[in-house]
């Protein structure tokens, strides 16, 4: 049963999935106005979780035939057999993502459910069917699956939105690429044996550590804009931490184009993310 269970917690990238819900739940800490009960705050969470399963299986199923080229990923269910990829697999995914939208729609409001599927639409269509295979921008437009869950958290509390919640959204779909292309510089070698056009793949080294410092120079600079729109100093904080250090390694990796500095860098981005998202509560819960 625990194995099942791992399986199925990594078919459906539940550790993404949790992540994108820190995501949605920042996004309504920082959105001004009256806190929505706990009940429908819970009911959020499910339905980011659920919606954000579905469409890591769906990329899971839809990709079954590139993970099979790859190092990383040819031990996955659908690519090993062990998962059969069929009409029963894709009613259950289809299934995971009505089912949290209509919950949305029904119990919090229209916005909060159209950004719910927004998220899980961008990564499950666009990104994995529609542009992973075609543009190395591929990411830059699928990172827009996270802004969506900040957006919707936010659209809980109103779905009017305001500032905050869209700066951060912002903020989420600057932290992606950067974030993924460390992890694909890493991997370049099995994006080139799938011929899959990820950033280190198409440029040369030089190019692409240029672009992820670029990217992540603007990054650190909006991720700030937010203090100036309502939130307080430990939103500021929690943001210069993380943030300066993720440029600090991108520094470092475009000095040294090593794949040392890329784990290193891919590690700071998550440490850029963390004390941003835990500071988005905290400024909530004493501000």
């Amino acid at each position: 049963m625990s194995t099942l269970i791992r399986e199925l917690a990594s078919v459906c990238k539940l550790r993404i999935g949790f992540a994108i819900m820190l995501t949605g739940l920042a996004g309504l800490a920082v959105t001004p106005g009256e806190l929505p009960a706990s009940w429908e705050i819970l009911l959020f969470c499910f339905a980011i979780l659920l919606s954000s399963a579905s469409a890591g299986a769906y990329n899971q199923y839809a990709e079954r035939d590139l993970d099979a080229r790859m190092q990383r990923t040819r031990n996955r269910p659908f690519v090993t057999g062990k998962y059969k990829a069929d009409g029963v697999w894709l009613f259950a995914i289809s299934l995971m993502l009505v089912v949290p939208v209509a919950l949305s729609a029904w119990f919090l409001n229209f916005v909060a459910a159209l950004f719910v599927f927004l998220g899980a639409f961008t990564y499950g269509v666009i990104y994995t069917v529609w542009l992973k295979r075609r543009t190395w921008l591929n990411i830059v437009i699928g990172g827009l699956a996270g802004s969506f869950a900040v957006l919707g958290g936010a659209a809980v509390v109103d779905p009017g939105l305001s500032a905050e919640p869209v700066l951060l959204a912002l903020v989420l779909f600057l932290w992606t690429p950067p974030h993924f292309w460390s992890l694909a510089f890493i991997f370049a070698s099995d994006y080139r044996e799938a011929d899959v056009p990820m950033l280190p793949t198409v440029f040369t080294r030089s190019t692409a550590t240029r672009i992820i410092f670029a990217h992540t120079f603007v990054l650190v600079i909006v991720s700030v804009l937010p203090f100036f729109f309502g939130l307080g100093w430990i939103y500021l904080t929690g943001a210069l931490f993380g943030g300066l250090f993720f440029l600090y390694t991108s520094y470092k990796l475009l000095r040294s184009p090593s794949l040392h500095n890329a784990r290193i860098n891919f590690r700071a981005s998550l440490l850029q993310l963390t004390p941003l998202l835990l500071a988005c509560g905290l400024d909530a819960f004493f501000n």
